[in-house]
């Protein structure tokens, strides 16, 4: 009863502390699989609410604008810093990123940063190769071991409060957000009675498809990346170049070219190497929104034009 009061505790604060040793830091966490397997069973609720192309609009719509959020915001620019940007700017994203239940921007960026020290070697936490596929995809976020955010990792953010707060309290935006959803359902209900939507139609495809979808499209950077596709540059690792997670992912696909050079804004290298996130950034940057993009050096271009002539 007290590991799992302690459970609840993270759930809701992961700012939580609770003394855990380094045996029970290898298992998983009680509260944290309940809240994947919640997020999953919810999207069973389609069996009773049914579509809508409304509903289906949505779960698009918050798919593809929260795999931005997490592409360009928490992988690009919190993890790598290949761009700059205003704390107004950078808050907003991070709260959008917020919505799609990956933890906060903080947790989500030091982690990131530990797997490129650690690519596929023993002390990667979600490498296929040195655990197993399934451990790489999923399991390891249920882990304790890995629940803590490593402040150390990511100082350049942590010093900003509500980027701390937000990364604290992880599950307060998504919870509003799924609030927020049903009531947008039910408005739509009662002034177009032709969308045969409801409340409970936009919850299920809005959060809980269109999440689920989210967290398994992001997760396949981590397992699947890490298996197939192409290889052009020797990194050390087994990540790997692949055209359709690209496509799911908005330009993360094209993970070898990543490893190699982490500091570009543009993972797809060349023009036919289809980088939506990237497409994105540069019309921002365009606005104003953003600035200083950090470009593809012309020696590491050369450098896979000539191992592709090669190949």
């Amino acid at each position: 009863m007290k590991n799992n009061l302690k459970s609840a505790f993270r759930t809701f604060d992961s700012g939580y502390r609770d003394g855990l040793t380094e045996e029970a830091s290898h298992s998983l966490d009680l509260a944290r699989c309940f809240s994947l397997v919640f997020l999953h069973a919810g999207c069973l609720g389609i069996i009773w609410v049914g579509w809508s192309w409304l509903a289906i609009i949505v779960a698009l719509a918050l798919y593809f604008t929260r795999m931005f959020a997490i592409t360009a915001f928490l992988h690009r620019y919190f993890s790598h810093r290949t761009f700059k940007t205003n704390r107004f700017i950078q808050f907003l994203f991070a709260v959008a990123a917020s919505t799609a239940v990956q933890r906060g921007a903080l947790w989500w960026a030091a982690h990131h940063r530990k797997h490129h020290q650690e690519s596929d070697k023993e002390r990667d936490v979600h490498s296929p190769h040195t655990h197993n596929f399934l451990w790489a995809h999923i399991g390891w976020i249920a882990s304790p071991k890995n629940f803590e955010t490593d402040y150390n990792s990511i100082k350049d953010f942590a010093k900003y409060p509500e980027l701390v707060f937000l990364n604290r309290f992880n599950k307060l935006v998504p919870a509003i957000m799924a609030i927020g959803l049903y009531f947008l359902g039910d408005w739509a209900a009662s002034q177009w009675a032709s969308l045969q939507t409801s409340g409970w139609q936009i919850l299920i495809w809005g959060f809980f498809v269109s999440t689920t979808l989210l967290f398994h499209g992001t997760s396949t950077i981590n397992s699947l990346a890490h298996i197939y596709g192409k290889k052009r540059f020797d990194t050390g690792d087994h990540s790997r170049n692949n055209f359709w997670l690209a496509l799911i992912t908005l330009g993360e696909g094209w993970h070898n070219n990543h490893h190699h050079y982490m500091h570009s804004a543009r993972q797809g290298f060349y023009w036919w190497e289809i980088d939506l996130t990237y497409y994105v950034l540069k019309i921002m940057s365009w606005l104003g929104l953003i600035h200083d993009l950090k470009p593809v050096p012309a020696r590491v271009l050369e450098e896979g034009r000539k191992i592709d002539s090669e190949d």
